[in-house]
């Protein structure tokens, strides 16, 4: 990738007019090799986009505001690197379109385009503020020292089955072109054996300097549970916080699953 060529970390024009060209396609393939993954993909999964500042002119113009619900497929060639989603949603602004449907279909129809896979939008999803399920594993005084990503901190109780979800708020790493900071929450559901709680989060916590997309962070974390804990059973949800405007949710499952967008208290 040619961080170059990315519009993130730049200063950039804001088009007011529809502008699909503004859109930059980043490989996933890129990310996956330097975790050794291959075809057929470990998991399957889906990238929830939630755009909270869309709007664009009815026939006549008067404005419309609406939210969008996103759903770019994991197993897509491509995503799209945030600030160019950002410039162009926001190109709708000052455009005319016949109605919701419209709109609708030239998202679906743009971003289907650029990540080569079909893209699900739906414009204002019933959404509600939701707790994570399971338990919450942020326990005070957790002894956090890893300066760097390190797998070998999950551990496991081969004496106890348990099919259960875990969850934490103390997610972070950083974008990988501007090195800001992206916060979140971060949902563990698994079968197999019992993950220890303070190790989960040790290894969570060693994410904090760690400079990736989001889709690539949680990719790692799905991988190095499922080769470290060996469960039969595995999902890993992520929900970041938002930035400009858009907040990303990426899932990954060992099994077909459709994630509910649950929108988390700071979201």
């Amino acid at each position: 990738m040619e961080n170059g060529k990315l519009p993130l970390g730049r200063d950039t024009d804001y088009p007011q007019n529809y502008a699909p060209d503004v859109l930059f396609p980043i490989a996933r393939a890129t990310s996956r090799g330097a975790l050794g993954m291959t075809d057929p993909l470990p998991f399957s999964g889906t990238d929830i986009w939630n755009a909270w500042e869309l709007t664009w002119l009815r026939p006549g113009g008067l404005p419309r505001v609406a939210t969008a619900e996103m759903r770019v497929p994991a197993d897509s060639p491509n995503l799209v690197e945030s600030k160019s989603l950002k410039l162009y949603l926001g190109s709708f602004a000052m455009s005319e379109f016949e109605n919701d449907a419209a709109v609708r279909a030239a998202i679906e129809t743009d971003l289907s385009a650029v990540t080569g896979a079909a893209v699900e939008v739906v414009l204002d999803p019933d959404m509600h503020v939701s707790e994570p399920p399971g338990a919450c594993i942020d326990a005070p005084g957790t002894n956090c020292a890893a300066a760097a990503i390190d797998a070998s901190l999950l551990a496991v109780d081969d004496r106890s089955i348990v099919d259960e979800c875990l969850h934490t708020h103390l997610l972070r790493s950083l974008c990988p072109v501007t090195r800001q900071p992206d916060l979140g929450s971060l949902i563990v559901c698994y079968a197999g054996p019992r993950i220890e709680r303070a190790a989960l989060l040790q290894y969570v916590v060693s994410f904090r300097q760690h400079q990736d997309f989001h889709e690539a962070c949680v990719e790692r974390v799905f991988v190095d549970i499922l080769e470290r804990c060996r469960p039969t059973r595995l999902s890993v949800y992520a929900r970041y916080q938002r930035r400009g405007g858009i907040d990303i949710n990426p899932f990954r499952s060992s099994q077909e699953e459709r994630p509910a967008n649950t929108r988390l208290w700071r979201q």
